[in-house]
């Protein structure tokens, strides 16, 4: 059975969730504090974690930072906030989705099921990642990339490298997260490092097609791969 971990400090609103959630079939944990969170998702037990942004210990984003440089569980944050300037820096640090306060708890769970079904549609693809328009296509098992039908010649770390931004193209990942998915406990002192196999990775795109440059460049954030790749 799946568990979805819900780190919100307010009761009320965490029991009114618990229940629509179980209601469903699922099984729920309740974590009041965003650190005790962030410990529970370490643990490994969660297939998936609404969040809340107004949290008394530690920002909703920090914390979503925090579990993004430790796991790609998926995050649904739940919030008050309804400006679009937060829902884009909440996706933008690797948030699955948004719902925002008052809510309808029907809403949130069909929320978490499509992207529970999202994540488990492509978990189901165990030896290809296909981007949108097949130009991309990754091969795990033989550690292969081809663009176009071309291989890439790819160092490991480049590949690992594009194999995780491919995971989810547009979503931008810090050169924190870069480093912790692809060097894990041998990541390198300095996050130039990245920046040096991105730089690698995008001219040897370049030698299949002149010009193009699929990696975007988010200042002071990291990298994603083009969505219309």
């Amino acid at each position: 059975m799946k568990t979805i971990l819900i780190i919100e400090d307010e009761q009320s609103i965490a029991d009114t969730v618990v229940h629509s959630i179980e209601r469903e079939g699922y099984a729920t944990a309740w974590c009041e504090r965003g650190l005790q969170g962030l410990e529970r998702v370490k643990a490994g037990d969660c297939a998936l974690v609404v969040l809340d942004i107004g949290l008394p210990d530690i920002s909703g984003l920090e914390l979503c930072k925090a579990i993004r440089a430790v796991s790609e569980v998926p995050i649904i944050f739940l919030t008050a906030r309804d400006e679009e300037i937060d829902k884009i820096v909440g996706l933008e640090i690797g948030a699955d989705d948004y719902v925002t306060k008052p809510f309808s708890p029907r809403e949130l769970v069909a929320r978490i099921k499509t992207v529970l079904r999202r994540l488990d549609s492509s978990s189901g693809k165990k030896t290809e990642t296909v981007l949108p328009h097949k130009r991309l296509l990754i091969d795990p098992a033989k550690l292969q990339a081809l663009f176009d039908g071309r291989k890439l010649e790819l160092t490991r770390y480049e590949f690992n490298i594009l194999s995780l931004l491919a995971k989810h193209p547009g979503r931008v990942y810090s050169r924190e997260i870069i480093m912790d998915a692809v060097w894990g406990n041998d990541s390198p002192s300095f996050d130039r490092a990245v920046d040096a196999h991105v730089k690698s990775l995008r001219a040897k795109f370049r030698e299949i097609e002149g010009g193009l440059d699929p990696i975007l460049t988010h200042r002071g954030t990291g990298y994603a791969l083009r969505d219309d790749i």
